[in-house]
């Protein structure tokens, strides 16, 4: 009976060690890294390069490339690149959704 209760704690701790492993993130590409944080005014919505207002990032302006669609081509969401190389995706209403570390 001992021996039952051992190997079920040991394969409970591996499995607790090998899905706490699987979430590691590299320093570059985390949100801690200020190049990507969204404290760094490169990648704030307050930033007019990132902002709705901004005509280029509007969804009213049909000519804008920075877009970002469903498949039935609706528009979701805008990128903006940072001069750090940090692509950043804001929904239509500016708020910052996610980000791509820069590949520098």
């Amino acid at each position: 009976m001992k021996y039952l209760i051992a190997i079920v704690l040991i394969s409970q701790a591996a499995l607790f060690v090998r899905s706490a492993v699987a979430q590691v993130v590299p320093f570059n590409a985390s949100i801690y890294n200020f190049e990507n944080s969204p404290n760094n005014f490169n990648n704030s919505p307050y930033n007019f390069n990132n902002s709705p207002y901004n005509f280029n990032n509007s969804p009213n302006n049909f000519n804008a490339t920075n877009g970002v669609y469903d498949s039935k081509g609706n528009r979701l969401a805008y990128e903006v690149t940072a001069p750090t190389g940090v692509t950043n995706y804001f929904d239509n209403n500016g708020n910052r959704i996610g980000y791509t570390p820069s590949r520098r």
